[in-house]
């Protein structure tokens, strides 16, 4: 009984000092728009916030390349450079997850989703712990957010 308390209270205390929703990795929002559709709406909502766009990788071109078939899959890269200095600075390994990116993919019936890194799970995976920094992935997740609900919308 004792060993089964000293346990539940060592699991409250671990998750006490959980600041962020790092429950959810990767955030998928459904649309009721295509892919090209719904790219088009990401690029326009980037150009209005002022993001710099980097590229498009489209996963099922470069796959029929090889003579391989997968379905429609495109990543768009984005980013802003000041804010993603500023991540850098709070640990250098952030540099593996910038600039940002979405996926866009459709599956057999049609339908399209948008998916993105939850960006409150970059302090798990870099130990960001300064309030600064986690401010900062906050309104990183907010933005992202925002932009996958503006490529969602009809």
């Amino acid at each position: 009984m004792i060993q089964k308390l000293l346990l539940a209270g060592l699991v409250a205390l671990a998750l006490a000092g959980c600041e962020n929703n790092k429950s959810v990795f990767i955030e998928r929002i459904k649309t009721k728009n295509d892919m090209p559709t719904a790219i088009a709406k990401l690029r326009a909502a980037l150009k209005s916030k002022g993001l710099t766009y980097v590229e498009t990788i489209d996963h099922a071109k470069n796959a029929r390349k090889f003579g391989l078939r997968l379905k429609p899959e495109t990543v768009i890269v984005f980013g802003n450079p000041e804010i993603g200095t500023k991540l850098m600075t709070c640990n250098p390994s952030m540099g593996l997850d910038l600039p940002l990116r979405m996926l866009f993919i459709t599956n057999y019936e049609g339908e399209t989703s948008i998916l993105y890194t939850n960006p409150e799970y970059w302090s798990l995976k870099h130990n960001i712990k300064d309030k600064t920094c986690l401010a900062i992935v906050r309104q990183a997740h907010a933005a992202m957010q925002e932009l996958a609900e503006k490529a969602a919308a009809k």
